[in-house]
């Protein structure tokens, strides 16, 4: 039901994530990313405990590999879990247990993995890592996440058609820096680039706003001075 992909950027620092499904709102329950600690992807039948316990796993000096096999060992049903984790290093770890539906797998290197169930072929998920690989480090990590998800669609992505997408990045402060998500559509992988697009210029703005808001840019809306 879902494919996925995350990643840490080695110019910037950032870590994000990018996932789409057949179900809807499938950012709100998968994607999980703290700044300078790492990203957990929780999937398939999710626990979306899951994230938050591994990302605490990764701030407490954990590898990726170590927080996997913590969390599969204290999930009562692990079997039909599917894990993707990357620690601050760019370490990255796997877990699909036995009862994981349908076509899935991943493909993992340093600093990126993919995964994915329910798929339309086992080769999807190592088509989005080359298709991350390719692109090039001066993007923002979020443009080439997308990048990825758009190599995974064109590769069949889920067997099915896919309702629901988001998109997460992490940088310096406590909230993210990136938080897209369509929880409903027939396109949600166009629908995703189109809210990246009309974020991307932006996002610094409302950091800044957040932080000091003297310093900060016009708001852009009416009645703003």
């Amino acid at each position: 039901m879902t494919f996925s992909i995350v990643a840490r950027c080695e110019r910037t620092g950032q870590f994000g994530m990018a996932v789409s499904s057949s179900s809807p709102a499938v950012a709100s329950r998968c994607a999980f990313a703290r700044a300078r600690v790492g990203v957990v992807a929780t999937q398939n039948i999710t626990d979306p405990r899951l994230g938050p316990a591994g990302l605490d796993l990764l701030e407490q000096g954990a590898t990726a590999s170590e927080c996997r096999d913590i969390l599969v060992r204290g999930n009562t049903f692990r079997e039909f879990r599917q894990l993707v984790i990357l620690d601050r290093q760019g370490n990255t770890a796997l877990w699909a247990g036995e009862n994981v539906l349908g076509c899935h797998a991943e493909a993992s290197g340093t600093n990126v993995a993919a995964a994915g169930n329910m798929l339309s072929r086992p080769d999807v998920p190592q088509i989005m890592k080359e298709a991350f690989n390719a692109s090039s480090p001066s993007m923002e990590l979020a443009e080439r996440l997308i990048l990825a998800m758009e190599a995974g669609l064109e590769a069949g992505g889920e067997a099915g058609p896919v309702h629901s997408a988001g998109l997460m990045v992490v940088e310096e402060q406590s909230w993210p820096l990136v938080d897209l998500r369509v929880d409903w559509s027939d396109a949600p992988i166009a629908d995703l680039r189109h809210l990246w697009t009309l974020w991307q210029p932006q996002m610094r703005d409302y950091v800044t706003r957040g932080l000091n808001p003297l310093s900060a840019p016009s708001y852009g809306v009416p009645g703003d001075q």
